[in-house]
């Protein structure tokens, strides 16, 4: 018999320390063997290392059989593994380790079937790094998908950002590398070192399922819990569960977390200090939601977080992850509801992050046709790559299941709806029928649809989509792609230019305001005034309003009162609830100082007044998606400016007249038509005294008689204020 037979060859010791052997776990740890239970280590910093049982005692000395720290010892009296701890010591140091490679695996075969099959809706359960106990030990348990690298290894200050330590095992199935590593805590920062397919190393990279990561400009991923957060929201879920979000008020406030408030010296507030003054204060305004521009982890201020490359961890800008739970159950029981941008329609190619992960194109189309986006200088991810789908899937859960956030709204679609979406000719490669839809792309938004509202049936998801795609909010069954909302970007171009008209030339864009309603219940619209249209040289809001200051403001109240009374949920970027008069800049505060002029303070206080009348007006909001709520009375008074609708709400509820007049010419005796005569209740007036307007109106009503008008039974004679827009309820006696 070969006494030396358990012995590592010299060939596999140089494969080991250079890091190039195949299967570490094949050789390091405990093994074994005819003559007894061999164990084998890699501790380049020691000298000497013995065996020790848990309490110190040592069972036997390790040999060292190369310098670069490989050692081996054989145990004939064991016969299994057990319980035991590396005793290292050079000349400066002795300290005690387990060995990582003592531990098996923590990943199961359903894990790697549901990966490849694209089902694994809770991968975020198993890649990543979860602090855990596992047989027996505290540590950390890392797993990372790099199907085409032949090592990888978890590199960190626990090992000296050595690959050579913790190279991980492979599992074969999934293209899943793991490794349980003993004694590793929260806050330990790590990486990950990859060896390609053709053996060269590549840059160190984050972990894709890293659930903390480090402030920029630093970039490695952070342990941080994953225990369960102690919610107290019961109210807000509870709510949630009876709601029909077609039929409720939805009025959200956009935020960029970083430029919204400043601490001092320019200081970004942290999670616990944005709730204490962001979540009041959108209360107060009669918000129902907070939608917060992407606050996943993201390397460049510059791209408002719509570059991230950390999708499972919330940005380190602002605190921990465990301040941003906190934040969203503060503003669920303040009433409010979260919203996040979420950008599964491209990511950065920062090469920490996921661009040619391990070696390959691996998260993103191999062809640069499809896998490149020219506008943005960013990869675009394979949305046919069943294991790519499943990542971006699962993250999308993430956020509802982890965080409680309430719906997503999603960044750039019409990017990923169209394989020649900003290409010139030649610069694009069509689907298998010749035309230019992303088909892959079309799937894969239609399986986040029916996946989010199968599992959180009383959240939403929105779609920035810009073109006419037909069904983005219908649902999947009947052809569409299954988003519960869909950002009117028509309504909003048209409306604002035809606000940046002088008012003597409105009268030849009258048509701007009126041909939404020729679309506007082919979809679930959300009206949108976003970040979008306050930057890159476009000006505030209320620069874009024509005439003196005072004019100014009138138009843009108008403007408000005429958005708020049109079906269609509403959404507001920022800062135009005060009529910043600054473009929004991202590197600093909103121009909060504002406040101290009057026209500053009465549009802010309009805004306030148009929430809580939508939300408490059933008329303005329960029918916003269907075209029963909506009557046009007048709809082509183009000479004088002047739009008038009916809203209605379900069977029972009082209608609502709003009417605009887009001229800074008095109407004092304008007829309108009505359902209904008797009296009704001027409700809101933008141009009332406490708004900043002239105070002209309607001493609080008008009874309408008998006398019918524009197709209604009954009509009434208004004063229509200048610039100005108001809304009457019927209050039958």
């Amino acid at each position: 018999m070969n006494l030396e037979a358990w012995r590592c060859s010299q060939e596999e010791i140089e494969g080991l320390v250079s890091g190039r052997f195949p299967d570490p776990f094949s050789r390091l740890g405990p093994h074994p063997t005819a003559q007894g239970l061999a164990i084998r280590a890699l501790l380049p910093d020691a000298d000497t290392v013995d065996i020790v049982d848990p309490k110190g005692k040592i069972l036997a000395k390790m040999e060292r059989r190369h310098p670069s720290g490989f050692f081996e010892v054989l145990l004939p009296n064991k016969r299994k593994a057990f319980d035991y701890r590396f005793s290292a010591a050079n000349p400066r140091a002795r300290w005690q380790l387990r060995d990582p490679y003592a531990f098996g695996p923590v990943l199961g075969p359903l894990d790697d079937h549901l990966l490849v099959e694209g089902k694994h809706t809770r991968l975020y359960d198993k890649l990543g790094a979860h602090h855990i106990t596992h047989e027996g030990a505290p540590g950390v348990h890392f797993a990372v998908w790099a199907p085409h690298a032949i090592r990888v290894s978890v590199v960190g200050d626990f090992n000296d950002w050595d690959g050579r330590r913790h190279q991980m095992r492979k599992r074969i199935d999934s293209g899943i590398w793991e490794i349980f590593a003993p004694d590793v805590g929260i806050g330990t920062i790590y990486k990950y070192e990859i060896i390609a397919a053709n053996g060269t190393r590549q840059p160190l990279k984050s972990d894709p399922f890293g659930f903390g990561a480090q402030l920029r400009p630093d970039t490695a991923s952070v342990v941080v819990s994953t225990d369960p957060y102690v919610w107290s929201d019961e109210a807000h879920m509870a709510h949630l569960a009876r709601r029909h979000a077609r039929r409720e008020p939805m009025s959200i406030y956009e935020v960029h977390l970083a430029s919204w408030r400043r601490g001092h010296y320019g200081r970004m507030l942290e999670w616990d200090e944005l709730a204490d003054a962001l979540i009041p204060y959108a209360v107060d305004l009669g918000f129902t939601h907070l939608e917060l521009m992407p606050i996943s982890e993201h390397p460049l201020d510059d791209s408002w977080g719509y570059q991230p490359v950390g999708l499972f961890a919330p940005t380190r800008r602002f605190g921990d992850p465990s301040g941003f739970a906190r934040f969203v159950d503060r503003a669920h029981r303040a009433g409010l509801g979260v919203i996040l941008d979420w950008v599964p329609a491209h990511f950065p190619t920062d090469k920490h992050g996921l661009s040619h992960f391990d070696g390959e194109a691996l998260y993103e189309d191999a062809d640069p046709k499809r896998g490149f986006h020219p506008d943005w200088n960013t990869a675009i991810y394979d949305f046919g790559r069943a294991e790519v789908a499943n990542i971006l899937l699962a993250n999308a859960l993430y956020w509802m299941e982890r965080y409680h956030v309430d719906g997503l709204r999603v960044d750039a679609v019409a990017s990923m709806l169209y394989l020649d979406y900003s290409r010139k000719s030649g610069e694009w490669s069509p689907n298998i029928h010749g035309g230019n839809h992303n088909l892959e792309a079309v799937g894969f938004l239609r399986n986040f649809n029916t996946l989010i509202y199968r599992e959180h049936p009383h959240s939403m998801t929105i779609a920035e989509e810009s073109t006419s795609w037909p069904g983005v909010s219908q649902p999947t069954d009947t052809g569409g792609l299954g988003f519960g909302f869909k950002w009117n970007m028509g309504w909003m171009h048209d409306t604002l230019d035809y606000m940046a008209q002088d008012p003597v030339h409105r009268l030849y864009h009258h048509n701007k305001m009126t041909f939404g309603l020729l679309y506007a219940f082919s979809e679930n619209f959300v009206l949108p005034l976003s970040h979008d249209e306050v930057v890159h040289g476009k000006g505030s809001l209320i620069t874009k309003m024509p005439g003196d200051n005072w004019q100014k403001f009138a138009n843009l109240r108008a403007y408000y009162g005429f958005m708020w009374g049109h079906p269609g949920k509403k959404l507001l970027f920022m800062g135009q609830e005060f009529g910043q008069w600054q473009e929004w800049n991202f590197r600093q505060s909103l121009d909060w100082h504002l406040f101290d002029h009057p026209l500053h303070r009465g549009l802010h206080a309009l805004v306030r007044d148009l929430n809580h009348i939508y939300r408490d007006t059933p008329a303005l909001h329960a029918r916003d998606c269907e075209s029963d709520g909506f009557t046009w009375v007048v709809a082509d008074d183009a000479t004088q400016s002047v739009y008038a609708w009916l809203r209605f709400g379900a069977a029972g509820s009082p209608p609502v007249l709003v009417v605009s007049n887009f001229t800074p010419v008095v109407r004092e005796t304008y007829r309108l038509g009505l359902p209904r005569a008797g009296y009704w209740r001027e409700i809101m007036n933008s141009d009332a005294l406490t708004y900043g307007g002239s105070g002209l109106g309607n001493l609080g009503g008008v009874t309408a008689r008998d006398i019918p008008a524009h197709n209604q039974p009954a009509s009434a004679e208004f004063c229509l204020p200048p610039l100005a827009t108001l809304y009457f309820i019927y209050e039958p006696e």
